[in-house]
């Protein structure tokens, strides 16, 4: 492993002591300040029209901070897993076919909007696996992993079984160290809450011990309007004993809970949650917080703690009255999907702290989101503004080149990042 250049590390500390100085960005930080929420007959849809990447054009690091495409040319990338030995998963994924909310003028929107967002391409249903780094900064090798799979998303190794979440089902795989594919069938672990799937990512990941699995669940919908009896078991993360495959629900009010991982130090579980739409640009701030066993988050009741949402019906002010508030806000409407914690030694300056992949908003003016950004954690919670890692996914005309989706540490220390609009992962490392 190459030491970190003495520029680099100034050049990061600079950068983490600049942002403490800072005061949080709206919307933003542990105790954000909510506007009162605002509502049209027409909700805001301000979309990033999907581009490819122009030629030889990438996004820009932080200073201090190189990016290098660590693999292109792949199809709709969403979440990443690093294996012990550094191979890294990548799964190629999108929405399952499925029957869907029914005809609407909202849902025909919806659906168009997302085709112009870069999101409404098939599922490709495979897990990719990239190894080693050639001459160019790329992957040495690309092979397929696991194929025929179903919107697969979250990805956790304990011991010789690989665990994949699909959107319907959790599965598991034998694994052996080394190999770059595998082509046995496997074995259904639980089945998850499907149906409509307006949230259908399922993300995987397994204790310290191994001993048990957390699955998250997202919503049916923004806020109950499908019916809330379409809501059972979602909105929510499960947890499933290794030993008997029996889960139950570990949390929940939740809307939409996709990443997850435990902080090195404290050794807690934390979410990144996607909240709800539709009241105003800044509300209601997406963000990531500890899980607390048997908590309620508030969703779809209220939002943010007891701040109700007076379009749910029937109202539930006995759930309200015990929703808790969580712990740090991440900005509204930016999709803060992935989430990492650095317990590498490349990049000192992020060590422990929380790397966030922001997806970015389609409904709010201006746009918000598109980064990858690092919050500071001290002792186990976070501990100042946010910092800008990697920007520059809007080109100049307002259209995306990419957006971010699933971060991982890679087993060098680099930080590796999903992009599922321009179909790269790229890779951050010390400037040299």
């Amino acid at each position: 492993m190459k030491p970190v250049p003495c520029g680099a590390a100034l050049a990061l500390c600079a950068l983490s002591l600049a942002a403490a100085a800072q005061t949080y960005p709206t919307g933003f930080g542990p105790a954000p300040l909510l506007p009162e929420p605002s509502r049209s007959l027409i909700p805001t849809i301000n979309v990033a029209p999907a581009d490819p990447w122009p030629k030889g054009a990438r996004p820009v690091p932080a200073a201090g901070l190189a990016v290098s495409a660590y693999a292109s040319g792949l199809d709709h990338p969403r979440w990443l897993y690093v294996l012990p030995n550094g191979d890294v998963l990548v799964a190629e994924t999108n929405s399952p076919p499925g029957p869907g909310e029914g005809p609407s003028i909202k849902g025909t929107i919806m659906k168009y909007e997302q085709k112009k967002a870069g999101a409404g391409v098939d599922s490709p249903n495979r897990i990719v696996l990239l190894r080693g780094i050639g001459a160019n900064g790329a992957a040495a090798t690309r092979t397929v992993f696991l194929e025929g799979l179903n919107s697969p998303f979250g990805m956790a190794l304990v011991g010789n079984e690989l665990y994949i979440a699909n959107a319907d089902a959790l599965l598991r795989f034998p694994y052996q160290q080394g190999q770059t594919s595998i082509t046995a069938k496997g074995v259904k672990v639980a089945d998850l809450p499907a149906g409509i799937n307006h949230h259908w990512t399922k993300n995987v990941v397994a204790s310290p011990d191994g001993k048990t699995l957390y699955v998250s669940v997202g919503s049916n919908s923004n806020v109950g309007e499908n019916g809330l009896d379409k809501e059972d078991g979602r909105a929510a993360i499960w947890q499933f004993d290794r030993a008997s495959g029996k889960g139950h629900v570990y949390a929940t009010g939740l809307r939409n809970p996709v990443g997850m991982a435990f902080h090195p130090q404290s050794g807690a579980l934390w979410t990144s949650v996607n909240e709800r739409d539709e009241l105003g640009n800044d509300l209601v701030p997406d963000y990531m917080t500890a899980v607390k066993e048997g908590a309620f988050y508030g969703w779809p009741y209220s939002y943010y703690g007891q701040h109700v949402d007076s379009r749910v019906s029937p109202a539930r002010p006995e759930l309200v009255g015990r929703a808790i508030a969580p712990d740090y806000a991440l900005g509204a409407h930016t999709a803060s999907l992935g989430l990492a914690f650095y317990d590498g030694a490349l990049l000192p300056a992020f060590k422990n702290g929380a790397l966030v992949g922001q997806h970015g908003s389609w409904n709010r003016k201006p746009l918000a989101g598109y980064k990858l950004i690092y919050v500071p954690f001290a002792n186990g919670t976070p501990s100042g503004p946010p910092q800008d890692v990697l920007t520059g996914f809007i080109g100049p005309e307002g259209h995306a080149y990419g957006r971010p989706v699933g971060v991982a540490v890679d087993k060098a220390g680099a930080i590796l990042l999903a992009d599922d609009v321009g179909n790269m992962v790229w890779r951050i490392t010390p400037a040299k």
